[in-house]
């Protein structure tokens, strides 16, 4: 083949390869609200593939929520856990989310908003802070223990949030007690340490939006599990709209 036509060969099989390279998936992690490694959490979000993400701490992450700025995103991550919220970004988070925006809520998060009742029906749990009586049922206030190692059993392997992690591992990290997950979730990780409530991780839907939600990743014995970094990476994949 002569050099013209070989030329011409390598450029359009190489164009053909990048022309199939999926787009990254556009990420915003909300932080604010509670004191975390910042330095560990951005090296572990800097090391998932196929993302690129960027972090905005309260009280700017709210105006984020609107439906202009969510266009800049594809996945809303929470690592936050902010006390109050305005009624304004109240619907402006339920609009984003009827809309089909996909949501990843990761540790503390769960105990974001305790004044706003609509946050636990759409992330599925709640930490609580005090204890609460529900249908005449008092559930005791959360509790949580640092430093542990962690048993983690994946419920079904083959879902997309779990599908290659292993289905059993050991993660040190924070545990979490006595937290409320509701009816509708479908759980993705269960434990068996006495100081933790038996379901961490689960997925549901909540409007348009597939919602995920992680008990684990307190600091860098989370941050630096390879288990827990696929769990990160395939939750924000599988929440992501086509």
């Amino acid at each position: 083949m002569q050099p013209c036509l070989l030329l011409l060969s390598a450029l359009v099989l190489t164009s053909a390869v990048f022309a199939e390279e999926p787009a990254k998936t556009r990420v915003v992690v909300f932080t604010g609200g509670h004191g975390f490694d910042q330095r560990g959490f951005a090296a572990m979000f800097n090391a998932l593939p196929n993302i690129t993400w960027r972090e905005v701490a309260h009280p700017q992450a709210h105006a984020l929520l609107k439906a202009d700025a969510a266009k800049d995103y594809d996945v809303l991550v929470l690592y936050d856990m902010p006390g109050k919220i305005s009624a304004e970004a109240q619907a402006d988070f339920g609009a984003l989310l009827h809309a089909g925006k996909g949501l990843v809520v990761l540790h503390h998060s769960l105990g974001s908003y305790p004044d706003w009742a609509e946050y636990e029906t759409i992330i599925g749990g709640r930490y609580l802070f005090r204890k609460r009586v529900v249908d005449g049922k008092e559930q005791p206030a959360s509790g949580y223990k640092h430093d542990v190692d962690m048993p983690v059993k994946v419920v079904n392997p083959e879902h997309p949030v779990t599908k290659g992690v292993a289905a059993e591992f050991t993660i040190h990290d924070e545990t979490y007690k006595d937290f409320v997950v509701g009816a509708d979730v479908t759980p993705l990780l269960t434990t068996t340490h006495p100081t933790s409530t038996p379901t961490i991780g689960w997925t549901k839907r909540y409007g348009k939006s597939q919602v995920v939600y992680l008990e684990l990743g307190h600091d860098k014995g989370a941050y630096e599990n390879p288990n827990y970094r696929r769990l990160v990476t395939q939750a924000i994949a599988f929440v992501k709209q086509p």
